[in-house]
């Protein structure tokens, strides 16, 4: 059994692709973030990080409860122990080169810019224009790449595509004020489109309905979001 511990934002909605692509037997969690509770002691000691997703995999190497954390790790790891949506093993090496370029790139700056656009207070336009631009970039590299192929890696769907349209599903938040934000970017936006398509993508997307998030941004959800933002506690 995987216990799954989710929020409803772009990287925790990868996880749920793949766990109901594939069929996987889960237990959702809500951690909500809003309220702070990624930085308990009892979420600490499965994500040292205090990030959301994390999984618990109670059948886990060995037979050992094993916990994963960071959204691309748990990919990697539920594609491993599954046997499924990892690609052939002649595409592993661009299979990790891709999805580490979505983990290090495309997903940050996708968050930055958001965080840019949406909640840092005025005045910091360089930042502004710096993430929004850098998001774009990696956007057009992606796009550039699809040109001739359906998927991202090999001839197959894969967790690197899964991976993708976790931030691909916010271009309206990240490319704020754009219309169509994938139409500049037609490559992409028919990976996105074939993606979202799928059936698992309208169960996904029903993951953790029966909780009630937080939504009120207020200061307590500025302290638990962006706590770096505050001095320590004394």
């Amino acid at each position: 059994m995987i216990r799954f511990y989710f929020h409803p934002t772009p990287n925790p909605a990868k996880v749920a692709l793949f766990l109901e692509e594939t069929g996987q037997p889960y237990e959702t969690i809500p951690v909500d973030t809003s309220k702070g509770e990624q930085h308990s002691p009892a979420f600490l000691a499965i994500n040292p990080n205090g990030k959301v997703p994390a999984i618990v995999d109670t059948d886990g190497p060995r037979g050992r409860e094993a916990r994963v954390f960071d959204s691309t790790a748990i990919l990697l790891y539920l594609a491993e122990k599954t046997g499924q949506l990892g690609g052939a093993a002649e595409d592993r090496p661009e299979l990790l080169s891709w999805l580490l370029f979505l983990a290090s790139g495309l997903g940050p700056f996708s968050g930055q810019a958001a965080h840019f656009q949406f909640a840092a207070p005025e005045g910091l336009d360089y930042a502004r224009n710096r993430y929004r631009r850098e998001a774009e970039r990696h956007y057009q590299v992606l796009n550039d790449h699809l040109a001739d192929r359906a998927f991202i890696v090999g001839d197959q769907y894969t967790i690197a595509d899964i991976s993708a349209w976790g931030w691909l599903d916010r271009a309206s938040v990240v490319l704020r004020g754009a219309e169509d934000p994938l139409a500049p970017y037609p490559n992409l936006k028919r990976l996105f489109e074939g993606v979202d398509a799928r059936p698992a993508v309208a169960r996904a997307r029903q993951v953790g309905k029966e909780h009630t998030f937080k939504t009120v941004n207020d200061e307590e959800t500025r302290r638990a979001l962006f706590p770096s933002n505050y001095p320590p506690a004394a």
